[in-house]
């Protein structure tokens, strides 16, 4: 609320400029006769109407300067998360050991493609393609699609930043590994 405070008080000076300029206009185009106010204290108003108004041009390029920045802030850290969601795939994959063509298949489903477009895009039988699916998710261990997308979704929403360990190998694996 501290930081906020100056942009108000120049917000109301504002708005009392703009009041003084609307009134005086309004005033002389209907003919409202008014009090008479001395010639200093209505130079001072429009001194201090002029002010204000000056400010708030220079407080408003300010903020333009600001959003602008922030906004490209906003799109820096957006590549950056697509790039890191790109590289948590890649990794995710090589821990589930997909063949190529899975990698795919996977990619094309976790973009939200149907079994039709997959087989389409790939040039292959749609039993292909739900055969390869299946694989992909016994791998991951998981059952559809949405626990998937749920798998990558929990490591990118997790607070502190690390995605979580990789699983030890099945026993089976370090048997024939050796």
């Amino acid at each position: 609320m501290r930081r906020a405070a100056p942009f108000i008080a120049i917000f109301v000076i504002q708005a009392l400029c703009a009041f003084f300029f609307v009134s005086d206009i309004l005033s002389s185009f209907f003919g409202f006769q008014t009090a008479p106010i001395s010639w200093e204290m209505r130079e001072l108003l429009e001194i201090g109407a002029a002010v204000g108004l000056i400010l708030g041009v220079v407080l408003g390029g300010f903020m333009l300067r600001r959003a602008l920045r922030d906004r490209h802030t906003a799109e820096e850290q957006l590549r950056r998360a697509s790039g890191a969601f790109m590289d948590l795939l890649q990794e995710r994959f090589a821990e589930w050991g997909l063949t190529p063509s899975e990698k795919d298949v996977a990619l094309f489903a976790i973009k939200g493609m149907s079994t039709a477009e997959i087989a389409t895009l790939r040039a292959t039988s749609e039993g292909t393609v739900k055969a390869q699916t299946n694989a992909i998710y016994r791998k991951a261990g998981v059952s559809g699609r949405s626990q998937l997308l749920s798998l990558f979704i929990e490591d990118l929403m997790r607070d502190d930043g690390a995605v979580r360990p990789m699983p030890a190998p099945p026993a089976s694996a370090m048997i024939s590994a050796k």
